[in-house]
C-alpha cells in the first residue's frame, strides 16, 4: 500500500479499542506509531478473547488494533518514566490518549503539559461521552455508549422485547470511532503543514454514534417521527415492496432494497419468473405499485420461497436494482467480492510471528496492496527506542532494576 503517513510519529497512550484502532490505522497508512504500555501488566486488552481461536499465542482483537506498532514499557506515573515520555514526545508529531481528564492531570501528561514538551504536537483525545460537560470524567465502552446510550440499540429493537439487541459483532463503535479519530488527525496533520498551527482533535463513542444517526436524528430536530423497528417479517416496508428482506426455502434471506421502483419494476418481475404481473395494472407503474403495497409484498414472498438463496444469487445477478444476499460473517472474510477488493491482508512474508487479525483498514490508496503485519509483543522496543534517545545502556538497566521500564 501507499504509505500515506511515511515520516510521522505517533506517540500512544492508550488501552482497549477506540484510540489504538485509530493509531493501528495510522501505522498501517505508514506512521510510525510508539505504543506505551506499562511496564509490569501492558495493555489489558493483550489478553482478552472475545471468541474462541485455536492458536493460544493469537490474540486477533489486540492485533487488529496493534498491527505494525513498537512497544515501550513504561511507567509515566514516575518521574524518571514521565520524562522519558516527554522525551519521545519531543520526536513526535501526535500525541493520542484515551485517558480520563482526571488521570491525564494526574500524570501529567494533559494538552498543556505535551505542548511545553513539544509545542508542534498535535494532541488527540478518544473519550466516551466527550470532554466537556458533565460526562467528560466518565469511562464508556462501545456497548454502553455507542450502542445503548446513544439511542440506536432502543431505535432498532423491537419494541416487544423485553431488552434491548445485543451489539454482538464485537466493538463495532470502536472501529467506527477509530475511523473517525484516524481522520480528525489525518486532517490536523494536514493543517499543521498548512498553516504551522498544531491543534487538538476530539472523537467521542458518543459522537460518532450521533453522526452514524445522523440521518434519523437531522429528522428528529426537523420535528419528524421516528418509530420503533418493527418485529422482522418476511416481506417489503411499509409503502414500498421493494424494500426488505424476503426469505428463501433454505430459511435464508435475500434484502431488496430499490428507493425508486419505476425504472426497475419491470426488471423485478421478469427476475422474479413473474413476467405475467406485468399485466397486472396494479403494478404497471411505480404509484400503483406503492398503492398495493402490501399485496405485492405477500405476493413476492410467495415466488422469493419457493427457492433456496444459492438459486436467487445467480438469479439476480443481472437484476437492474440494488439487492444482496444476508451474508455471515463466515460468508463474508470467503467472499469474492470482498478478496477481489483485498479487504483480507496477505501475511507480510518476513513475519516470524503467528498474524491472527487480517483486516484490512476500510481505505486503500492507489489501488496497492497490503501486508498484514503482527503486532509488537509487549516491551519489545523499549531498549530500541530508549537507545535512540541517547540512552546509555547502563542507565536503561538501572531503571530497568527499578521497573520504571520493562
Amino acid at each position: 500500500m501507499t504509505r500515506v503517513m511515511e515520516g510521522v510519529r505517533v506517540l500512544e497512550l492508550a488501552e482497549y479499542v477506540f484510540a489504538p484502532a485509530a493509531c493501528g490505522l495510522l501505522a498501517e497508512w505508514g506512521a510510525d506509531v510508539i505504543k506505551v504500555e506499562h511496564p509490569i501488566r501492558g495493555d489489558v486488552y493483550r489478553t482478552v478473547r472475545w471468541a474462541d481461536v485455536p492458536d493460544p499465542a493469537i490474540y486477533p482483537l489486540f492485533e487488529g488494533c496493534n498491527r505494525g506498532k513498537r512497544s515501550i514499557g513504561l511507567d509515566v506515573s514516575t518521574p524518571d518514566g514521565h520524562a522519558l515520555l516527554m522525551e519521545l514526545a519531543k520526536t513526535a508529531d501526535v500525541f493520542v490518549t484515551s485517558l480520563l481528564p482526571s488521570a491525564r492531570l494526574k500524570l501529567g501528561v494533559d494538552v498543556s503539559d505535551l505542548r511545553a514538551a513539544n509545542p508542534q504536537i498535535i494532541y488527540a483525545r478518544a473519550s466516551a461521552y466527550g470532554d466537556e460537560g458533565p460526562g467528560r470524567d466518565r469511562g464508556g465502552f462501545d456497548g454502553a455508549v455507542f450502542w445503548a446510550y446513544s439511542g440506536i440499540a432502543y431505535s432498532l429493537t423491537p419494541a416487544e422485547f423485553d431488552v434491548p439487541l445485543a451489539l454482538s459483532t464485537g466493538p463495532l463503535g470502536d472501529s467506527v470511532s477509530a475511523m473517525n479519530l484516524a481522520g480528525g488527525i489525518s486532517a490536523a496533520l494536514f493543517h499543521r503543514a498548512q498553516t504551522g498551527k498544531a491543534t487538538e482533535v476530539d472523537v467521542s463513542l458518543l459522537s460518532s454514534a450521533c453522526w452514524s444517526a445522523s440521518g434519523a436524528l437531522n429528522c428528529l430536530s426537523a420535528g419528524g417521527l421516528l418509530p420503533r423497528q418493527p418485529l422482522p417479517r418476511t416481506g417489503g416496508m411499509a409503502g414500498n415492496p421493494m424494500v426488505g428482506f424476503y426469505r428463501t426455502s433454505d430459511q435464508r434471506a435475500v434484502c431488496i432494497f430499490v428507493l425508486q421502483p419505476s425504472p426497475h419494476i419491470r426488471s423485478f418481475l421478469e427476475h422474479l419468473g413473474r413476467p405475467d404481473l406485468l399485466l397486472d395494472p396494479r403494478y404497471e407503474n411505480a404509484e400503483r405499485l406503492l398503492e398495493n403495497a402490501e399485496a405485492a409484498a405477500l405476493e413476492f414472498a410467495r415466488v422469493f420461497e419457493e427457492h433456496p438463496l444459492s438459486f436467487w444469487r445467480r438469479r439476480l445477478q443481472t437484476f437492474s436494482g440494488q439487492w444482496a444476499p444476508v451474508q455471515s460473517l463466515e460468508e463474508i472474510i470467503v467472499d469474492e467480492q470482498a478478496l477481489a477488493n483485498d479487504l483480507l491482508l496477505n501475511v507480510d512474508p518476513e513475519e516470524l510471528k503467528p498474524v491472527g487479525a487480517r483486516v484490512r483498514g476500510p481505505v486503500r490508496f492507489d489501488r496497492s496492496s497490503s501486508l498484514a503485519r503482527a503486532a509488537p509483543e509487549a516491551f519489545e522496543h523499549t531498549e530500541a527506542l530508549l537507545l535512540d534517545l541517547g540512552l546509555e545502556w547502563e542507565r536503561i538497566l538501572e531503571l530497568k532494576a527499578a521497573k520504571i521500564i520493562a
